[in-house]
């Protein structure tokens, strides 16, 4: 049998999980990335060098990567002194690459040439996106790493996001979604790191001519100012706001309970807790809920030891559980159109 091809969407912390998790199953595996990260080093090599935001692309191509601890190492190394201080190799590198060869493509597809990756990695768009978003009182946030800023310190309510300049689609990620055989939407900050890409022009329609089933990946935590007391349903109505009603097929949702030390420590420092189903609203769905144990095991000192592992995250997807629940929709589709045309 053809390998199957997987999409994922999204970017941050979130798509480096699903990208790791699917990064030896037997798929053939494109990540679409965001380009409106404008924070820390990638913001300012964003703004000194004109070249397109290196730091989600950094992580999908470092969760794609070889298991050579050396090269993953080398691209998640962060300057902590000198006038490189608080910048990434990693970032500098594909920056430097997008300047030899004139095009951040090729400085992606060199970069995972380098690192030896299982898969591609795409950006959602070819062009310079900046994000902005309008709040109630119609104040206008400037830049994503602003947005978040600004969510966390104000408990804002943002009414309206859209991009400038208006960007289309990147080709080959519109060719990527059509070829699919499933399409994941990564977990991830919802206004940050998700919505950017659906604002794209040809993202929402190229979703929705897809023949591939999408399967929306749920938070594990709720997240404050961007999901504040959301349910599982929740983050699906939010995505198909952008989407339109009916595009999502599957929500895949944990199931177990975290620690209560590690919840007390979410709810006093970050005020977030474990996103549920509501029960009141589990009937007339347009997509399917999939609740399985998603949790990873492993404590908080030990997942914050991979080279990637931001500790502003301690709760975590398992890279096992996560992989064995999405191949299983994937083949799930196929033996249901097998079946169909027995």
């Amino acid at each position: 049998m053809s390998r199957k091809n997987i999409v994922v969407i999204g970017g941050g912390t979130g798509t480096f999980t699903v990208l790791r998790a699917l990064r030896d199953t037997p798929v053939n595996l494109t990540a679409i990335v965001s380009t409106a990260d404008d924070g820390g080093s990638t913001g300012i090599l964003r703004d000194e060098l004109g070249v397109l935001p290196p730091g989600d692309f950094r992580q999908a191509l470092v969760a794609l990567a070889d298991d050579s601890h050396v090269l993953r190492n080398l691209f998640t190394y962060r300057f902590t002194d000198g006038t490189l201080k608080g910048h990434n190799f990693g970032n500098l590198f594909i920056s430097a690459l997008e300047k030899i060869t004139g095009s951040f493509d090729e400085a992606v597809l060199e970069a995972g040439k380098i690192l030896s990756i299982q898969g591609r990695v795409l950006p959602v768009t070819s062009k310079q996106m900046h994000l902005r978003a309008q709040t109630t009182t119609g104040e206008i946030i400037k830049g994503e790493h602003a947005i978040e800023e600004y969510i966390w310190s104000e408990q804002a309510h943002l009414r309206r996001f859209w991009v400038e300049p208006p960007c289309e689609l990147h080709p080959l990620a519109r060719q990527a979604i059509m070829n699919a055989n499933l399409i994941v939407i990564a977990p991830g900050s919802l206004y940050t790191s998700l919505v950017p890409n659906f604002l794209v022009n040809g993202m929402p329609e190229a979703l929705r001519k897809a023949k591939a089933p999408i399967v929306s990946v749920i938070n594990l935590m709720t997240e404050k100012g961007q999901a504040d007391n959301f349910f599982v349903q929740d983050f699906v109505e939010l995505i198909e706001l952008y989407l339109g009603k009916g595009s999502i097929d599957y929500a895949l949702y944990n199931t177990r309970k975290p620690g209560n030390v590690l919840l007390d420590r979410y709810r006093q420092e970050r005020e977030r807790q474990p996103v549920l189903v509501d029960s009141k609203r589990r009937r007339h769905l347009s997509y399917t809920l999939v609740g399985t144990n998603l949790l990873a095991r492993q404590a908080a000192t030990q997942i914050a030891a991979d080279p990637l592992a931001a500790t502003r995250t301690l709760i975590r997807h398992d890279g096992a559980k996560l992989a064995e629940a999405l191949t299983a929709l994937l083949y799930l589709q196929n033996a249901q159109k097998y079946l169909r045309h027995a």
